[in-house]
């Protein structure tokens, strides 16, 4: 549809385009008398609509230049969209089974069309505070990280080829100034912006604004986010940016995208199972004490990291002679060295993995945007009691992330943080 410049649609507005733009309306057959559409948008920066019709369906996303949980006192660049529509196409062409599809993108109104995650897809997050288990969430994410973490790095690809993605991305520039500010900033200082369980957690804010190992560590990780251009990463991979049923996993919502350290992308996921695990205790009720939740959630999270180590050197092993530049066939060709760099890498990356899940962690219990795993806990005394010990465990994690050799040394940190 030809809009010459932005504007917000509505329910009516929406349909008008959708008639106008032939990769939307063809999705439901060009049929509208049934066509239902409603806004369901309960993030904290877009509209997003669900379109269904008999013959069709799709979800319509748009962004708005301003963050819409705090309002146009924020200013935000509508260019997010762009970035997450290309995001998307270039997740979606290497892990297909798990990125929605993308039908249409339209730049000057900020929007996208994708296919519809229909029922009974729901957000991750939402089925984590329900106390659903989901067998095959480990082996879909670790899938879906793996291959796109690998295929967007030098170790797949030419540095020609990677600095030229880089390029691209670099234009995503506010939403990575967002987190910077959000994640790496604001809850070592004070800020209008932040919030807690108060009064409950009121010691335990000042505490870590004043913790100066604690500064010093996150200092290093907010440099290694903005500095390092490891591979193309989604950048707010947390529970409520995958949606889920039983047997289906999909990765939505990729606007933070960048190139940027890998271990952000895994801290998120992990960071924010933990968070789901610390939450349950809120959760529990005489019928269901959810321990047997909670120890399916520590698989799932000791199960993710194996899975993706397994996976992301086994794509190694079979590109080790191709293109990637990181390591030149001519060099690294001896298996024995080969062995080596992996080993090296691999622990760098769980360092990075618990260094950023951890500044994940405590930035949605001393920061702006808090999660719904906790906030939906009713009794403030009790909420603040599970945020303390997930406040605790990301404090250790990030100022004493190198010491952990494994992930089932972090499992244990967990465990005795729990006790």
């Amino acid at each position: 549809m030809a809009f010459s410049e932005f504007r917000p649609l509505h329910e009516k507005s929406l349909l008008e385009y959708i008639k106008a733009t032939p990769s939307l309306s063809s999705k439901i057959g060009d049929k509208y008398d049934d066509l239902k559409i409603k806004e369901v948008g309960d993030g904290n920066l877009n509209f997003v609509y669900i379109v269904v019709g008999t013959s069709g369906s799709f979800v319509i996303k748009q962004a708005l230049p301003y963050i819409r949980c705090i309002g146009e006192s924020w200013p935000m660049t509508k260019e997010r969209a762009y970035f997450e529509a290309v995001a998307l196409k270039e997740e979606g062409g290497l892990c297909p089974q798990h990125v929605p599809e993308v039908y249409h993108f339209d730049r000057t109104m900020s929007l996208i069309g994708m296919r519809y995650l229909e029922p009974p897809h729901i957000i991750l997050r939402k089925g984590l505070i329900a106390g659903i288990e989901y067998p095959l969430l480990a082996e879909h994410m670790s899938e879906f990280m793996a291959r796109t973490l690998f295929f967007t790095s030098l170790l797949y690809r030419s540095t020609t080829e990677h600095k030229r993605a880089v390029a691209e991305f670099c234009g995503n520039v506010e939403l990575c100034r967002l987190t910077e500010q959000v994640v790496f900033s604001d809850p070592y200082k004070v800020s209008q912006y932040n919030r807690w369980t108060s009064p409950y957690l009121d010691h335990d804010a000042e505490a870590v604004r004043e913790d100066n190992i604690l500064k010093l560590e996150v200092a290093e990780l907010k440099s290694k986010f903005c500095e390092r251009s490891q591979a193309l990463i989604h950048g707010d991979l947390h529970t409520g940016s995958v949606m889920v049923t039983r047997d289906s996993t999909q990765v939505i919502d990729p606007e933070f995208a960048f190139y940027g350290p890998m271990g952000f992308d895994i801290g998120a996921f992990i960071g924010n199972l933990i968070l789901a695990f610390f939450a349950q205790d809120g959760h529990a009720d005489q019928g269901n004490d959810r321990k047997a939740y909670k120890e399916w959630i520590l698989k799932t999270i000791e199960d993710t990291w194996n899975l993706f180590h397994q996976k992301f050197t086994r794509l190694w092993d079979e590109h080790k002679d191709g293109f990637g530049e990181a390591y030149l066939p001519a060099i690294y060709n001896n298996p024995e060295l080969l062995k080596l760099v992996q080993e090296k890498y691999m622990k760098g990356l769980l360092e990075d993995t618990l260094g950023f899940g951890a500044a994940k962690m405590i930035r949605r219990i001393v920061g702006v945007a808090h999660v719904e795993d906790f906030e939906s806990i009713g009794e403030a005394s009790v909420r603040a009691d599970c945020e303390r010990r997930a406040l605790e465990l990301g404090k250790t994690l990030l100022k004493k992330r190198r010491e952990f050799q494994t992930i089932s040394d972090v499992i244990s940190a967990i465990r005795h943080v729990q006790s």
